[in-house]
């Protein structure tokens, strides 16, 4: 290994040379990209969803993926969505679907509806409990991700992506037994994990050598939320399990009413968090956008993500 590359594992890294790595950043390729949109529900909020779009589209990111609402309650507006995008843009659209709320039969057509339109990217979810109760099996419905997983597969031949927790699901019972979920969800089929966001760069370094251990061998993208409200953040990062380090409350402390300097800290936050990544071998990054394009677009530039160029 040259002595200037990255390595590749919190073990090395810890031991290894660190952060004096990270100029020749500025030689390294540009990583591949994604980004996750959530299907509007209103006319104001479409023309806000589509401002995004068309401010991410020439990043030329590998997929887009749009959100179902808990409980599947989005589930026509994100097939709206995905259809158009599909339709009107260059973009490559994943859609999410859950086990929440439906038979097996009637996931199974929506999946096949998918597939007619064109998609060929699910990003299966067992999805979360309706009003906050405790997740239970639908009756006659895939009980769990793993399940749709293999219930996709006897479809069509979607390219799927499944859920990680680097900082284990809120309702696993242990960590190793959250890693062994992800592992029976990759058994079963899917080809790529997407974790929950998180903040610390360790965090997800340490998950990918436990994952590695387990057996799993696919991609797993690193999710990044760039945080535009860190009050919001803080009160859904309590309710999904993702910590928020305390040096994160210090930086944003007092900016409550400044949202222009909120921005300037959420880039900074956002962009050594990536480029730590980056210097450590990632190559991979998938955006919480929140359908807000700015920050994700500035710290696509900074991970050296340009526009494609329209030839002269």
């Amino acid at each position: 290994m040259n002595e200037l590359t990255p390595p590749k594992t919190l073990q090395a890294w810890l031991s290894g040379p660190r952060i004096d790595a990270l100029p020749s950043l500025t030689a390294m390729p540009a990583p591949a990209l994604s980004f996750e949109f959530f299907p509007p529900k209103n006319d104001t909020l479409e023309a806000q969803l589509w401002t995004c779009v068309q401010r991410l589209a020439p990043l030329r990111p590998r997929f887009v993926s749009v959100t179902y609402g808990a409980g599947g309650s989005t589930q026509a507006r994100t097939h709206a969505t995905v259809t158009r995008i599909l339709n009107e843009t260059s973009l490559t659209p994943a859609a999410h679907l859950t086990c929440v709320g439906a038979s097996r039969g009637e996931v199974d057509d929506v999946a096949r509806q998918y597939w007619d339109a064109g998609v060929r990217h699910i990003v299966a979810l067992r999805g979360d409990a309706p009003a906050g109760g405790d997740y239970v099996p639908y009756p006659g419905g895939y009980a769990y991700a793993a399940d749709l997983v293999e219930g996709l597969r006897r479809i069509g031949e979607f390219e799927i992506s499944v859920a990680a927790y680097p900082e284990t699901h809120p309702t696993a019972v242990s960590a190793d037994h959250d890693l062994d979920n992800l592992k029976r969800k990759i058994d079963a089929g899917a080809t790529r994990a997407i974790t929950q966001y998180f903040f610390e760069a360790e965090t997800f370094l340490r998950f990918i050598d436990r994952a590695h251990a387990a057996g799993i061998t696919v991609p797993i993208v690193p999710g990044i939320l760039p945080v535009s409200n860190f009050a919001q953040v803080r009160k859904f990062s309590a309710m999904c399990g993702a910590g928020v380090p305390s040096w994160m409350a210090t930086l944003f402390d007092g900016l409550d009413d400044d949202a222009e300097t909120r921005r300037m800290v959420a880039a900074v936050v956002a962009a050594e968090q990536v480029r730590l990544l980056q210097a450590n071998g990632v190559d991979e990054f998938h955006f919480y956008t929140l359908n807000r394009p700015d920050l994700t677009y500035a710290i696509a530039h900074l991970l050296g993500a340009r526009p494609e160029r329209a030839p002269a």
